[in-house]
């Protein structure tokens, strides 16, 4: 596996929209990714493109154990970005880092026709990067937009290393998935087409 090689011209046309794990408890109040705000901004209009285009948007929603930030039906597991519920949009639970493990993505995702997809949200080296890995390995053209992801510092640890920072930590997540994946488009350059066949 070689890793990815910064591109010189904007993306080719996606399909399909993985909005991973933007929930209240991961982007907003104390709990808040460090580039919460700048993940917003980037996610609210790579849905606004896609729904305009015609692309699938998918949010995906994680439900954590009792207890966790993002437990079901508490206010940390709310969804932050409204849904448009239709036939090209679609919110998915799950339970698992890999959001196609246990759920009816990738027959959805299939039976739409969908070659090629962008994955942004949270967290980097996690649901991003596990969702992103399966879709490569089931053929799908992956963008994983530089700007658009996101995850919380790495604590330091005593004899192990300095905290890491946020962002060095989603970096290396993306890097990691190989040069299979697009990793150092902006999502600014993210570009959507319509599915060729309806949900």
């Amino acid at each position: 596996m070689s890793h990815p090689v910064p591109s010189s011209s904007p993306a080719s046309p996606v399909e399909a929209l993985l909005v991973v794990d933007v929930q209240a408890a991961f982007v907003t109040g104390d709990g808040a990714v460090p580039a919460a705000a700048r993940l917003l901004e980037r996610t609210t209009d790579l849905i606004a493109r896609a729904r305009r285009s015609g692309a699938i948007v998918v949010h995906l929603q994680n439900d954590g154990p009792p207890g966790s930030d993002d437990e079901p039906h508490t206010a940390g597991w709310e969804l932050h970005h409204r849904v448009e519920s239709g036939p090209t949009e679609v919110v998915i639970r799950k339970t698992r880092d890999d959001g196609f493990a246990g759920t009816p993505l990738g027959g959805l995702l299939a039976e739409a026709g969908v070659t090629a997809l962008a994955v942004c949200g949270v967290m980097s080296e996690m649901c991003v990067q596990a969702t992103a890995r399966t879709a490569l390995d089931l053929g799908y053209r992956v963008v994983v937009p530089h700007d658009a992801h996101a995850t919380q510092d790495i604590p330091a640890a005593p004899g192990i290393s300095d905290r890491v920072p946020a962002d060095t930590v989603s970096r290396v997540a993306a890097w990691a998935l190989g040069s299979d994946a697009e990793v150092t488009t902006p999502a600014a350059e993210v570009t959507f087409g319509p599915v060729p066949a309806r949900i």
